[in-house]
């Protein structure tokens, strides 16, 4: 199982906090440093304020040398989708290949309200969701020199040059998750390197994985020659040496650790956290975002780093 260090930067952090727990992320040897893409805090009082998603990759990518970098994930309602492509292939460059994009719906109404972001009904996010899986990758996959043109309801490109194109071949990783039954998993299948169940349960992850592999034999998935899909989670993680320590670090960001103990998220001592993950495992699960939200505890990243991980 690999770990990922997962940010909520939006709650209050500036670059320089992101710096610092992205490099020790790296030196801790986890797999990848990814970050929501918020711009309002959903508690507290969000200061500094918000950091642009993008812009904080751009910057890490050429002050980190090792870890995969991403978003979990990129709102839709954001940016334009050919844009977004040509960000994220940047960024790709700039990282040397080092790149994931997380892509969802966008939920977030009060965000969208502060900052004048328009925020259509859930189901026109999910048809621009889907145009926008077809855009993105459309135009990184168009063979260099080639031209892509799009004729969709929201979104119409013509003659596109295509280009930047990502390091990556054929292109940087994409995820999508959620835990909707039919839909999601079916863009999941179609566009995604990665299907990601967020703060669920094992077994509620496990049957959505189900439904992924149904909807990936549905589009014939393995036919077409695809990778199966890497199977993820993201969870909220407190791990002490002690119930003391576990419960300071509960507490510091507002929970309870036996409600996290309880599920969904990874709660206690090194043995219970690594027992819990092992459970997500045994349901499919191969990579976990381990969702830290208190950016100053350096020293949560070493336990996990040094008694968590190799025993997984």
């Amino acid at each position: 199982m690999r770990l990922c260090i997962f940010t909520e930067p939006q709650q209050g952090a500036s670059y320089d906090d992101l710096l610092r727990i992205a490099r020790h992320t790296e030196e801790c040897g986890f797999d990848g440093f990814f970050r929501s893409d918020h711009y309002l805090t959903m508690g507290g009082d969000g200061l500094p304020g918000p950091t642009d998603a993008w812009l904080t990759l751009a910057a890490l990518a050429v002050q980190t040398s090792r870890i995969r970098l991403g978003t979990l994930v990129t709102s839709a309602t954001f940016r334009l989708p050919a844009l977004l492509a040509i960000s994220v292939a940047q960024v790709d460059a700039m990282s040397g290949g080092r790149v994931e994009l997380g892509l969802g719906t966008g939920w977030h109404e009060p965000e969208h309200q502060a900052y004048g972001i328009p925020f259509p009904s859930f189901g026109e996010r999910f048809d621009r969701l889907t145009e926008q899986l077809e855009v993105v990758t459309g135009l990184w996959r168009t063979p260099l020199g080639g031209t892509f043109d799009y004729q969709g309801k929201y979104y119409q490109l013509a003659d596109s040059p295509a280009l930047p194109k990502p390091v990556q071949s054929p292109a940087p990783p994409v995820i999508v998750g959620g835990k909707g039954p039919r839909r999601t998993p079916m863009l999941a299948a179609r566009f995604a390197d990665e299907f990601n169940v967020p703060f669920e349960p094992a077994e509620s992850v496990g049957r959505s994985y189900a439904a992924v592999a149904r909807a990936s034999e549905q589009v014939g998935r393995a036919a077409s020659g695809r990778a199966p899909l890497v199977l993820s989670a993201a969870l909220t993680v407190v791990c002490g040496r002690s119930d003391t320590e576990v419960r300071r670090r509960a507490e510091t960001i507002g929970r309870d650790p036996d409600e996290l103990r309880a599920g969904p998220g990874v709660a206690g001592t090194p043995d219970e956290v690594v027992e819990q993950l092992r459970e997500y495992a045994r349901h499919g699960t191969e990579r976990v975002f381990l969702q830290v939200l208190d950016l100053a505890d350096l020293d949560h990243l070493d336990l996990i780093a040094a008694e968590v991980a190799p025993r997984l």
